[in-house]
């Protein structure tokens, strides 16, 4: 074990409270592992919340493990030195259970990076009696699991506060690995991957699934009803995270606005509310540690008790984004003072606002800005998407015109435009639609940052459109995206490696999809008709042509 990479992870331990240390004799030892930095990682509340979660039964040991930096990831590869949890130094290989918590479809290739520098096989028949259980959880396991599927003994489907306990129980019991696996598979929102065979046809397309044991066709996400006696909550506040020094707080899951182009409303559905006084009991626990509150929701003004939230005394609230209509009157005045407030028109026209269904106005937007500058903030950053479905070049200069309209309202605030690439997501009604062309996409992103450029007060970030292309083959891929993973092992290049995996891209990312097509997340049941999604886009393609028309 090399000694520098020790003393790093004590010097974390060192920053963090509430950490939990157990004996590990005689419980069952867990790693919790997440597929990207510490500071990524700490900064996730899902991830926080079944770290508590699971140290809250007394025969559970959970500790954490998460991807070296990369000047880190070259001192184990000279070495030798394994990963290794945090807490006690162990490596992954001598853990009962890998939990990973993958929240994003970038962190796949460092899934099995992470196994094979944990020296743990990267399939389940590989791995005998000694080696851990791996499994996972997080939120692209809601909606796609597929292209990582093949790796893993257990998938979480959903929302895992009973889940996890029954699959406890499950565990305690178990004759062994293939008893275990057996009767998880039957735990609704639990999926046992090697239990089902996927058949393709000649164009490569689905042309059947079935079960090689007996085990449910149709797997149902888990969804856990009432969010104000979720055990999942922070757990420890280090200022080693992207929220230094702040206990994140829950205010609801869900988003009840059903945006097209956005999963979040649809693996959440249906929205639910805390209760004010169990987000109150929430606030009490963030006082021990004397840290400040951070709200979470996707849409905060959406919360019926937020005003009584934020006037609570002897608090400090952070929230970093707001839905730009008029309900956000009312937290704005709680604003005072922030440096920086996001507000994500999304497009930059009415016209495209309209069909991926924001529901919010160019007169809303411009009246939230102008609230946000005179209430003091220094910085806007509004977060915008191209590539959107039936955008025409309009649209993209829509973009343009609205960060100036926003810049005007305020001589002395700064505008930061945040753009993205377009990436339909499963389980949404953009599902259907093809990504647009990696280089059409990036000529859209150097027009506005042209456009912009010498407009004193205004800033443009972007990611890269080739990685978001990257996200779209993870996005919609089904299992023989896997083989694209395992090659990016060896490289960072994922273009390179879909072709020594002998994957074409451009099937998953720019073919568009017919109803009639079945595609690879087709098996979960997220409580949505797929009926229902198509009908929605529809209306999305009849929004586009009637505004064609006119």
């Amino acid at each position: 074990m090399n000694r520098a990479l020790i003393a790093k992870a004590d010097g974390l331990l060192s920053r963090e409270r509430g950490t939990v240390y157990k004996e590990p004799g005689g419980k069952i030892t867990a790693c919790l592992v997440y597929p990207n930095s510490y500071f990524v990682g700490m900064s996730n509340l899902g991830f926080q919340g079944i770290y508590g979660l699971l140290n809250g039964y007394a025969d559970v040991v959970c500790e954490r493990a998460f991807l070296p930096e990369p000047q880190d990831l070259e001192k184990h590869l000279k070495t030798g030195t394994p990963i290794f949890s945090l807490e006690s130094k162990r490596p992954l290989n001598d853990f009962d259970i890998l939990a990973f918590s993958i929240s994003f479809e970038n962190d796949y290739p460092s899934v099995l990076r992470m196994l094979d520098l944990g020296g743990v096989p990267r399939l389940p028949f590989q791995r005998g009696r000694f080696h851990p259980l791996v499994i996972a959880g997080g939120a692209c396991c809601f909606f796609n699991p597929e292209p990582f599927a093949q790796f893993f003994d257990l998938l979480f489907l959903g929302e895992s506060e009973d889940s996890l306990a029954e699959f406890l129980n499950v565990y305690r019991g178990a004759a062994g690995r293939a008893d275990l696996k057996e009767k998880a598979a039957w735990i609704e929102g639990v999926y046992a991957p090697e239990f089902y065979e996927v058949q393709y046809d000649d164009e490569g397309m689905i042309a059947g699934r079935r079960a090689l044991r007996d085990v449910p066709v149709t797997l149902k996400r888990r969804v856990y009803r009432d969010v104000s006696r979720s055990p999942v909550r922070t757990s420890i506040v280090t200022d080693g995270t992207e929220f230094s020094n702040m206990y994140l707080a829950e205010v609801m899951r869900g988003c009840p606005w059903s945006c097209r182009f956005c999963v979040v409303s649809r693996i959440y559905h249906p929205p639910r509310k805390k209760d004010p006084a169990a987000l109150k009991s929430d606030i009490d626990r963030a006082r021990q540690f004397k840290a400040r509150v951070g709200l979470v929701g996707p849409s905060l003004s959406d919360y019926p008790h937020l005003r009584e939230i934020l006037s609570i005394d002897d608090v400090s609230f952070s929230i970093t984004s707001l839905r730009a209509t008029p309900e956000s009157g009312d937290i704005i005045e709680f604003l005072k003072g922030r440096r920086s407030v996001s507000i994500a028109p999304e497009a930059g026209t009415e016209r495209m606002r309209m069909i991926i269904n924001k529901q919010v106005t160019e007169q809303d937007i411009l009246e939230t800005a102008s609230r946000l500058f005179n209430a003091g903030i220094g910085t806007l950053r509004l977060y915008f998407m191209v590539g959107l479905p039936f955008e025409e070049p309009e649209d993209t200069e829509g973009i343009v015109r609205l960060v100036m309209r926003v810049k005007d309202l305020s001589a002395t605030g700064s505008v930061v435009a945040s753009v993205s690439t377009f990436v339909p997501k499963p389980f949404t009604p953009f599902q259907w639609h093809p990504m647009e062309a990696v280089s059409s996409a990036r000529g859209k992103v150097r027009h506005i940052k042209k456009a912009l450029r010498d407009v004193r007060g205004v800033k443009v970030l972007h990611d890269l459109p080739k990685y978001a292309g990257m996200q779209g083959l993870f996005s919609r891929g089904d299992r023989r995206v896997g083989k694209v993973l395992v090659e990016m092992t060896e490289t960072d290049d994922w273009a390179k490696a879909s072709v020594r995996a002998g994957v074409d891209p451009d099937f998953y990312i720019l073919r568009p999809r017919s109803f009639d097509e079945t595609l690879p997340w087709d098996f979960i049941d997220i409580g949505i008709p797929k009926e229902r999604l198509w009908q929605d886009y529809l209306k999305a393609l009849e929004l586009s042509k009637r505004d064609r028309d006119a």
